[in-house]
């Protein structure tokens, strides 16, 4: 397996987040120096290839693999025709995880739908349904993604609060209507975990308030 085709397979899967120098070497160990070689050697191949249409940025410590600015009118025509208008079944899974987890990372969106989730992300992006709110404070500081200004006016929502919960539409939906895919039972735990948490939490502020009751009745 050629080095030079793992780490175009690596910058494929990071969609726009990108993969730093280091996190390469520690990925196939190997030395910096050598991904250094390895990557000029990539982008070098896309720059002399014309059949080609993808290319190399880096963008601060990190490379990320793009589509060359002679296909810029090309991509921009695409997703703005109606081919691009219908949002498939990915995207909207992609959709409805950062709408219900947010703020989220694409990582943890690939996790909860047990596959790569980079190209439902940039459709969602380019459609201005979900922005980024920030970046998470460690390594690489990957992009947390939520919903947009948009998304909750094309909704008509004024608050997320507005939403349904998963629990109503369980309960609304039949045995049969239940969707019983590797997403579905990912993103329920993911949800049970967040709501688990939410009520420790709550129940360690109410056993602070008894202890402090109790000390103050002393």
């Amino acid at each position: 397996m050629e080095v030079i085709g793992q780490i175009e397979a690596l910058l494929f899967v990071s969609g726009d987040e990108g993969v730093s120098v280091e996190e390469l070497a520690v990925l196939l160990q190997i030395p910096t120096s050598k991904i250094f070689e390895e990557i000029d050697k990539l982008r070098n191949y896309y720059e002399v290839n014309n059949q080609s249409a993808l290319h190399v940025l880096e963008v601060g410590n990190r490379f990320v693999l793009t589509t060359k600015k002679l296909y810029a009118e090309t991509v921009k025509e695409f997703a703005q025709s109606p081919l691009s208008n219908t949002l498939s079944q990915a995207v909207l899974e992609t959709l409805a995880i950062v709408t219900y987890k947010q703020p989220i990372t694409r990582s943890e969106i690939d996790v909860i739908r047990g596959v790569q989730s980079a190209g439902a992300i940039q459709k969602l992006v380019a459609r201005q349904l979900i922005v980024e709110k920030g970046r998470v404070d460690g390594p690489g500081r990957p992009i947390l993604y939520g919903t947009s200004d948009y998304f909750m006016n094309y909704f008509g929502l004024e608050s997320l609060e507005e939403l349904p919960s998963i629990r109503e539409m369980e309960e609304e939906m039949t045995e049969e209507e239940l969707p019983s895919d590797l997403f579905f039972a990912n993103f329920q735990e993911g949800l049970d975990g967040a709501n688990l948490k939410q009520s420790d939490n709550q129940q360690e502020l109410i056993i602070d308030e008894e202890i402090e009751e109790n000390e103050e009745n002393v």
